[in-house]
């Protein structure tokens, strides 16, 4: 189920609204619970059960491990908590890659590596790669005293089957919800805040990013073109991942605001970045601070010399890359950045931190931020090379291009993707722009998501991207 559909905005959202507000509050948290393990099977039950397992497993490690003070029994716990998420993550998301990497090897080989079986198949859950990290932070920041266990099993649940953020983010740390899971206090300002969020993100993702979207999909699947739409097609990426991830981060804002949650930011104008460094401080925060203070700072940071730190950034963004998606593209896209950022904190280091006026800075860094995605999106290293051809000028274009050309130039979709750059570049970020709501604003509001509800009517299902990750 997705947060995009007559499902959910019909029969999903008001059923659970209404069980939520009607039970008693000591019982509410169970609600969102049964609710969020519908909304998590409705394709397949077998991934609640999983998701179950994950609760379980976590739910015990951090008891274990909140006896760090007792030895093996903390440790046990630590390593039982970290050990067990990833490793349902490496098979499920990562069994299919490896398998045909292995078969690609074989079959390089000769006679002496045996080959897969291709019908070995294992299905990605949706969300895995989120909720097992949010399972991941709970035991850490256990063992690690920032946190003390969660007394209830089925709060602890409830934490992490949340159905707002359980299949694309943010990633929320226990310690930012713990108390919030014990005693929040619901309103009516919230909840009007929640939906006015909920109705911009829906909007987002139905009147810029799917629009973007068919843009950037006519290019990466046309093989070749001319210069111009090549970049039109990347921009039009761009804008596409940005809206529909923005999108529904503030979708799983508002949702929870609707039940009294109050969420971190996940997004804050990224494409307003003047480096490297300062996207990753505004794009998919949730996941860049799990990066820096579960990965990064363990590994040393920056606190065992210059090699040892652009080491460490390299090594971070190439799991951060893999984390994405369980192929070689992604790998790349993660290696691209971990150097960009290796040679930021190397020129900060020794020249300074900016040569280049705001002005400058901004749109250079939104053109570097495209060019990586072109591995994040291409499905091969073979497609990506050939858009990078057409990007710089170094292949012909295909028979198609006329086609091309009158497909990506319609005035809607021109039009949209310009309304997009306006907005990623100069609007205030969703959650600044809705810090306080009056009436005409909330008219505004109203009329955009209406706007987006006939919209969708006319849309195929496009479901979000990082519903994918």
């Amino acid at each position: 189920m997705v947060f995009s559909s007559h499902v959910f905005l019909f029969l999903f959202l008001p059923l659970v609204l209404l069980a939520y507000y009607l039970c008693p509050r000591p019982g509410r948290n169970g609600v969102l619970l049964l609710f969020s393990l519908l909304f998590y099977g409705w394709a397949n039950p077998l991934f609640a059960l999983l998701l179950i397992l994950t609760v379980i497993v976590c739910f015990l490690a951090g008891r274990l491990a909140n006896q760090r003070n007792h030895g093996l029994s903390g440790r046990a716990g630590l390593w039982l908590g970290v050990a067990f998420p990833l490793l349902v993550l490496g098979i499920f998301k990562y069994f299919n890659f490896a398998r045909d990497n292995w078969n690609a090897m074989a079959s390089a080989w000769g006679p002496g590596l045996v080959e897969l079986d291709v019908a070995l198949q294992v299905v990605l859950p949706l969300g895995l790669s989120f909720y097992t990290f949010q399972a991941i932070t709970y035991v850490v920041d256990i063992y690690r005293g920032d946190a003390k266990p969660q007394k209830n099993p089925f709060d602890f649940a409830c934490y992490i089957a949340l159905f707002p953020q359980l299949v694309a983010g943010p990633i929320i740390r226990y310690g930012e919800i713990a108390r919030q899971l014990r005693e929040r206090q619901e309103s009516v300002s919230f909840f009007a805040r929640g939906v006015a969020l909920f109705g911009l993100g829906f909007a987002k993702k139905i009147l810029l990013a799917n629009p973007c979207g068919q843009i950037a999909d006519a290019v990466f699947a046309s093989g070749s073109t001319v210069t111009v739409d090549a970049w039109t097609g990347v921009i039009a990426y761009s804008m596409q991942i940005y809206f529909d991830f923005s999108g529904y981060s503030d979708m799983a804002l508002g949702l929870g605001l609707m039940f009294g949650f109050v969420f971190p930011i996940n997004f804050n104008s990224p494409y307003r970045s003047v480096s490297i460094t300062d996207f990753w401080r505004r794009w998919h925060i949730s996941l860049s601070s799990f990066l820096r203070d579960y990965l990064y700072i363990p590994l040393g940071g920056n606190r065992k010399g210059p090699s040892r730190t652009y080491a460490n950034l390299l090594l971070v963004m190439l799991l951060g890359g893999l984390w994405h998606g369980a192929a070689w593209t992604f790998v790349a896209w993660g290696a691209y950045h971990g150097v960009l950022l290796a040679i930021e904190r190397g020129w900060a280091k020794h020249v300074g931190q900016r040569i280049l006026p705001r002005w400058i800075a901004v749109p250079v860094v939104f053109i570097i931020v495209s060019l990586g995605w072109v591995w994040f999106r291409a499905n091969s290293f073979a497609e990506a090379t050939a858009l990078f051809s057409c990007l710089f000028g170094f292949s012909s274009a295909a028979e198609n291009t006329l086609l091309l050309d009158g497909w990506i130039r319609q005035p809607y979709l021109l039009l949209t993707l310009f309304i997009a750059i306006g907005i990623a570049w100069f609007a205030p970020p969703t959650h600044r722009f809705l810090a306080k709501v009056g009436m005409g604003k909330a008219l505004w509001v109203i009329f955009i998501f209406l706007l987006a509800v006939v919209a969708m009517s006319n849309q195929s299902f496009n479901p979000f991207i990082y519903f994918n990750f």
